[in-house]
């Protein structure tokens, strides 16, 4: 089958129904989505599969072929961050991390959506994804300084 990550056309020969992310992770080496809860609960796992979020954790492989392939390496890099990620270094969100992939991928296909939201926006689209450290306050705050930073105020 063959997969679009990032913009890398790939190989790989799996079961169609092994989840996109063991195939991201044991067979491609992208290890940015993190395996959490193994049932799209969490959000440790969040790509983006033609744009829309998705729990690779729980989506079969063969769901992706032919289409474009996110993970949190295809979004910035280090000389070159995503307004999210310079937001949320900026903010210093992370504590353990583990989930940090996650949110920020989910936080950045959010402010595709809306770069002016509320409060209350924010924390309902971030609402699906889990951060076992709290530091959900950090969260909001880098996702209004994205917000700010992508309308370019």
């Amino acid at each position: 089958m063959q997969l679009n990550v990032n913009g890398t056309a790939y190989e790989v020969d799996v079961e169609p129904d092994m989840p996109l992310l063991w195939v991201l992770r044991d067979e491609l080496g992208i290890t940015g989505p993190k395996y959490g809860c193994g049932v799209a609960f969490c959000g440790a796992c969040t790509v983006w599969v033609d744009g829309m979020v998705v729990r690779s954790c729980s989506y079969p492989a063969s769901a992706a072929e032919g289409a474009q392939i996110t993970t949190i390496e295809g979004i910035g890099n280090p000389d070159a961050l995503h307004a999210v990620q310079a937001a949320w270094v900026e903010e210093q969100v992370a504590q353990c991390g583990y989930c940090q992939s996650g949110q920020i991928m989910t936080a950045a296909a959010f402010l595709q959506e809306n770069n002016n939201p509320s409060d209350a926006e924010i924390d309902d689209a971030m609402s699906a994804n889990l951060c076992r450290c709290g530091t959900y306050p950090k969260i909001r705050a880098a996702i209004r300084r994205a917000a700010t930073s992508l309308r370019g105020e």
